[in-house]
């Protein structure tokens, strides 16, 4: 199998690259969207290390949003914004699982953004539907909230990341060592990203390019472990 390394990019607010695949496209096309969005707050959905901070910096880039921490929401947040009501709300259903965002600051940012017309981004790795909350009114407007998902990579996203990984680590490597190590891992980003890590440590170790003998090597260590 030969895999296609050139995918489309975009350009972020903070100067990365976001490869287009059909596993974001629904995903870069509601973004592309913008303003003309079925509501005024949008969730993307998808497992870690898939983009979704990228395209949310698209998205920032485009709308001059804010990113607004999660320890934030709330008053301060809306103060914050009180020029250009559009917000970008990251990790959000790990934020109210662990306490750190308040489910009624939530709430009422979402209402203060609507009530301005204006634009809240938000991301979780579930459907904001799953997200824990016992405030009724919170649960009743997430449930209703549009949804966009990244799905899980396929290969050719898979090996393209692998490459820019690497080349952001100043690591170059031959196509066919990279067709190797994506045929044989999990798929998902995660998978790639550890894989990418290990192969640098041990580069460095051994003082040694990266081969598919010393990839081999360490898949059979990841496995291993």
């Amino acid at each position: 199998m030969q895999l296609a390394l050139e995918l489309p990019q975009r350009a972020s607010f903070r100067g990365e690259d976001f490869f287009v695949a059909d596993s974001n496209r629904m995903a870069v096309a509601m973004i592309d969207r913008w303003p003309d969005w079925p509501s005024h707050a949008l969730a993307v959905v998808g497992p870690k290390a898939s983009g979704k901070s990228h395209l949310a910096a698209v998205w920032q880039a485009r709308s001059g949003a804010g990113n607004i921490p999660v320890d934030a929401v709330g008053a301060r947040s809306r103060l914050m914004m009180h020029d250009n009501p559009a917000v970008i709300v990251e990790d959000a259903d790990l934020a109210l699982a662990d306490g750190r965002l308040d489910p009624v600051d939530l709430f009422h940012l979402y209402n203060w953004i609507r009530e301005r017309q204006g634009f809240l981004l938000m991301s979780g790795h579930t459907p904001p539907a799953r997200w824990e909350t016992t405030l009724p009114d919170l649960r009743s407007r997430l449930s209703s909230m549009p949804i966009v998902t990244i799905d899980s990579p396929d290969d050719t996203l898979l090996a393209a990341l692998m490459v820019k990984r690497l080349a952001d680590r100043q690591l170059r490597v031959e196509p066919k060592l990279v067709e190797f190590v994506i045929t044989r891992i999990e798929r998902s980003f995660s998978a790639m990203e550890q894989v990418v890590t290990a192969l640098d440590r041990e580069s460095l170790a051994r003082k040694k390019p990266i081969t598919i003998p010393l990839a081999r090597t360490v898949m059979a260590s990841l496995s291993d472990s």
